[in-house]
C-alpha cells in the first residue's frame, strides 16, 4: 500500500511526496521540532539538536531510519562536539514519531531521545530552549 494512497486526499497537503520522501516543511510539537529542507533535516528535542541528511525516504510501512550528527548540549551556548546519531521513526498521516539514538562518544554510552511525535505542518511549541531561527531563514 502506497503511503499517498493512504494519506489525505489533497497531495500538496501529504507530508510524504510521491517520491516516498518527507517533504520539505515544518513538524512541530511540544517542545520538539523536525525542519526538513532541500538538504539537511533539522531536529530539535529540547535542548538539543541535530542534522540528519535529505532527503529521507520512508518505505510502504512509513518507516525510516538515517544516520546523522547531533549536540546533546546545544542552548544556550553549545557544549562539546557534534555527536554520531541515528534518527529512526515511522509517518502515519500528518504525524511522525520518531527517536533519536545519539552515540556520546565523549561519556562513552548511548543517549536515547525519545520516543518524540510532531505533526506535519505545525509550529513548535519549544519550552525553556528556543528553536534555532534556521525555520526563518526559507
Amino acid at each position: 500500500m502506497s503511503l499517498i494512497a493512504a494519506g489525505t486526499s489533497c497531495p500538496d497537503n501529504d507530508p510524504v511526496s510521491p517520491d516516498g520522501d518527507l517533504r520539505a516543511g515544518t513538524w512541530g510539537g511540544e517542545n520538539v521540532a523536525v525542519m526538513v529542507e532541500d538538504t539537511t533535516v533539522h531536529v530539535h528535542i529540547g535542548c538539543t539538536n541535530g542534522d540528519f541528511p535529505a532527503p529521507i525516504v520512508v518505505d510502504a510501512e512509513g518507516r525510516f531510519s538515517v544516520a546523522g550528527s547531533y549536540v546533546l548540549r546545544a542552548y544556550p551556548i553549545q557544549v562539546g562536539p557534534s555527536l554520531p546519531a541515528q534518527i529512526a521513526g515511522t509517518v502515519e498521516g500528518r504525524r511522525l514519531t520518531f527517536t533519536v539514538a545519539v552515540n556520546d562518544t565523549v561519556e562513552k554510552k548511548i543517549v536515547i531521545l525519545g520516543p518524540s511525535i510532531v505533526t506535519f505542518a505545525r509550529d513548535p511549541r519549544m519550552g525553556p530552549c528556543p528553536i534555532c531561527d534556521r525555520r526563518m531563514k526559507r
